[in-house]
């Protein structure tokens, strides 16, 4: 169920309103639209925290599972009713990823490429393809997935990390494993590109901590080094750990003290 809270008043609402409605009659009783009047219902407005408007508020199973505030466009609204409505390329994704988990993974990248010949809209198979594509090591078959979806889906958070992941794999296409760029760092502490390239391997490998060490670094030996590589580093991995943990705090607190 999606919850759309507006008012007469409110012109984003207003431009609101006909993407829900084409929505609603697209996906075919797939998911069912509540509106509600804020000035008219005063009162359940209050109890469910609305402060601003439009907002939307998606329930499954009865519970809340987004909040979206302000006015969306039909793709964002699309991918944002794609992560919670079963439709039967949700199946082939499944497929897919469990296909590629047990190591078939010229069947996963088939099943995925023919949903997406199936189904070319479908933003979230194409991100799937792209993610398996870069995993795989197929980084030009994933940039081209990727650069060929709509502007408003690449900024999206998910499309985003994925860009993010993709320019570490690309790091890293050519560079010697961990084990060596180690040692490389270690005895040259200057080899800013060898301590690149380890930053992105550990990112590669879920080392997060040790990755943003590592870019740290570099912004404190050289901020120009790839075009300030080392700040858009960190802002990359922030990204990628959702701008949130302890973790994410503490390098966020070092960077803004180096910066300033």
């Amino acid at each position: 169920m999606v919850v759309d809270f507006w008012a007469d008043w409110c012109g984003p609402c207003q431009m609101l309103m006909p993407v829900l409605k084409k929505l609603v009659d697209e996906y075919d009783g797939k998911f069912v639209l509540a509106k509600v009047n804020t000035d008219e219902q005063r009162e359940l407005a209050k109890t469910h925290g609305i402060r601003s408007l439009p907002t939307m508020h998606v329930y499954k199973n009865g519970e809340r599972v987004e909040e979206v505030l302000a006015a969306q466009s039909e793709a964002t609204i699309r991918i944002l009713l794609d992560r919670y409505i079963e439709r039967a390329s949700d199946r082939i994704r499944s497929e897919a990823r469990e296909a590629f988990a047990q190591g078939k993974h010229a069947e996963a990248l088939a099943l995925l490429e023919n949903a997406c010949q199936q189904e070319p809209d479908n933003h979230q198979l194409i991100l799937d393809h792209a993610k398996l594509c870069m995993r795989k090591g197929l980084l030009d078959k994933a940039e081209t997935l990727i650069a060929g979806l709509p502007r408003n889906v690449r900024d999206e958070t998910e499309a985003m990390c994925l860009r993010n992941l993709l320019d570490f794999a690309q790091a890293v296409k050519d560079a010697p494993p961990i084990d060596a760029l180690e040692i490389t760092a270690a005895s040259e502490p200057d080899n800013l590109e060898a301590r690149y390239q380890l930053g992105a391997w550990y990112v590669l490998n879920d080392r997060f901590e040790d990755a943003l060490e590592t870019f740290m670094q570099i912004l404190q030996r050289d901020r120009s080094f790839r075009d300030d590589a080392g700040r858009r580093g960190l802002l990359a991995i922030f990204e990628l750990l959702n701008n949130q943990g302890d973790l994410v705090a503490a390098y966020r607190r070092r960077l803004f003290t180096l910066m300033h």
